[in-house]
């Protein structure tokens, strides 16, 4: 099943009378499978928070329609109270403490007070803010305000979650507890989709990626396919060779310093050069696989022309 199409949209930006329209999205398709846990990747003005404006109902596109699933409802009300959604910059009240916020949030959603309660219960020791919970929220750190606003995006159980930046300005620990937190809402089957700067992140997480940039579309699948599913893979071995030349057993090589080589080799040339090493006593220092990781694609996608 399908938890949201988005048609073929185009968003044109008219800014004045003097500057020329800004295309931020031109004619962009993709889908997010219900169940899918799906990274939104693309550089500073790729489309990526256009694109979460324009499903949140908060901007309207131009040309194109957005469809999601029906189970989320047939309305938009219905639609948009089965979903989940934590801005890139949200607003917190600075006076209210955290759980008159959590509670007031809970009220937009007709959540009742043993329901929000409930939730607070489950989730606040998950995201380790619990002992915040009577503190003005002007003195939270960056990290707790995220950590607060994550837990009302989840309060009232939504299907669908939608994250614009969720691990930005986070230190490395935070990063890893919201991180484990998105991986266990995805194995209670919530359908997560979030964008992030933070390409290993989502090689770690996601099923599946959507690239944009420039406001099209580059790829929209699995992570799997993008990263070549472990086919055409490379290793890079390197390798001491005192006193002995390797250049006529190996076709791809380098030279390192002092006596140390590297040459990269095909897996299915690997036993091979391993024994030609391994009988001119040439000494194995390393071997790494070169396969390339998503973030090297983002950043090969993106510096193309």
């Amino acid at each position: 099943m399908i938890m949201l199409k988005f048609n073929n949209i185009t968003k044109i930006f008219k800014t004045d009378i003097i500057d020329q329209p800004f295309t931020a999205l031109s004619d962009v398709s993709f889908v997010i499978p219900s169940g899918s846990m799906v990274g939104f990747l693309g550089a500073n003005g790729a489309g990526k928070t256009t694109s979460i404006k324009i499903i949140m109902d908060f901007i309207r596109a131009d040309q194109g329609v957005i469809e999601f699933d029906q189970k989320l409802g047939k309305n938009k009300l219905e639609i948009f109270q089965k979903i989940g959604f934590l801005p890139e910059r949200p607003y917190f009240y600075p006076g209210l403490t955290g759980e008159e916020f959590v509670h007031y949030m809970g009220s937009l959603s007709d959540l009742t007070r043993p329901q929000i309660k409930a939730s607070l219960d489950k989730w606040g020791e998950r995201f380790r803010i619990s002992h915040a919970m009577k503190r003005p929220l002007k003195t939270y750190s960056k990290g707790m305000l995220q950590r607060i606003g994550f837990l009302t995006t989840v309060l009232h159980d939504p299907d669908f979650i939608i994250l614009d930046e969720p691990l930005s300005g986070l230190d490395p620990v935070g990063r890893k507890e919201l991180k484990d937190a998105i991986i266990s809402l995805h194995q209670e089957g919530k359908t997560v989709f979030f964008s992030s700067h933070i390409v290993p992140d989502i090689e770690e997480v996601c099923d599946r990626v959507i690239f944009l940039k420039e406001g099209k579309l580059v790829y929209d699948g699995e992570v799997k396919k993008i990263l070549g599913d472990g086919q055409e893979e490379n290793f890079i071995i390197k390798f001491y060779a005192e006193g002995v030349d390797p250049r006529g057993y190996f076709p791809n090589i380098e030279k390192l310093p002092g006596d140390l080589w590297k040459c990269i080799v095909p897996s299915v040339d690997k036993e091979r050069c391993l024994k030609v090493l391994l009988e001119h006593n040439m000494k194995i220092q390393k071997i790494d696989n070169d396969k390339k990781t998503l973030e090297q694609i983002f950043y090969q996608i993106r510096t193309q022309s």
